[in-house]
């Protein structure tokens, strides 16, 4: 009997993962109809209450974007702008008509996210960052792009060496290098991972060509080098 039950629940639970399973194009289907290739990457929206985390998280957005394939307006050109006209402040405009970003810059979609955690753990060695990406259209306002990830980077250093002191060792230079590791550089890898499964633009070499390239789920947990 409980070579029954332990067959259907298996049986259960590989039909449940594929359920899961889904293609790009299944997944993010507007991406591919707009087809768009100009991007402009909105300030962050900071939940935090690390302050700076918006300042140093938007300068990360540029380089993953670009290598997806995307022209990428850069963050340090269009700062002014949204200074100016008010728009550093994205949550104005993450529900709202988008249609002066591609009046003004020409983008066609804009990109929004929203810092939701950022802790670093110097004995733990860690930086962990829970970020939202939301790519809208700035022609139709529809939802292009959606995915959220809890992305720990790890900062932890093993020499090896074993026993009390080479764990004490360990943990010296494990707290060293968190408190070294680039803030940028952890919302950069944090960015690259969950945006993985973005379809590619146009200067992309899959570009066209990765609809049936698996997506990921809408919300990943991972822990990168």
């Amino acid at each position: 009997m409980k070579k029954y039950i332990i067959l259907a629940l298996l049986t259960l639970l590989m039909s449940s993962c594929a359920e899961q399973i889904t293609t790009r194009l299944a997944q993010y289907p507007k991406i591919y109809e707009e087809k768009p290739l100009t991007i402009a990457v909105m300030p962050p929206i900071n939940q935090t209450n690390f302050v700076e985390a918006k300042d140093y998280f938007y300068t990360t957005l540029y380089t993953p974007l670009c290598e997806k394939g995307y022209y990428v307006y850069s963050p340090m050109m269009t700062m002014e702008m949204f200074q100016s006209e008010s728009a550093y402040d994205a949550e104005q405009f993450i529900n709202a008509d988008l249609s002066q970003f591609r009046n003004v810059l020409g983008a066609d979609a804009a990109m929004f996210t929203i810092i939701k955690s950022w802790k670093r753990y110097k004995l733990g060695g860690s930086i962990t960052a829970g970020v939202e990406y939301i790519l809208r259209s700035t022609k139709t306002g529809e939802t292009l792009y959606h995915r959220e990830g809890l992305v720990s980077v790890d900062t932890s250093v093993s020499s090896g060496s074993g026993g009390l002191l080479g764990a004490l060792l360990d943990l010296a230079a494990t707290a060293i290098v968190t408190s070294a590791t680039d803030k940028v550089v952890a919302g950069r890898k944090c960015t690259t991972f969950v945006l993985s499964d973005m379809p590619e633009g146009r200067y992309g070499t899959k570009y066209d060509n990765d609809q049936k390239l698996p997506a990921g789920k809408s919300y990943v947990k991972a822990t990168v080098k």
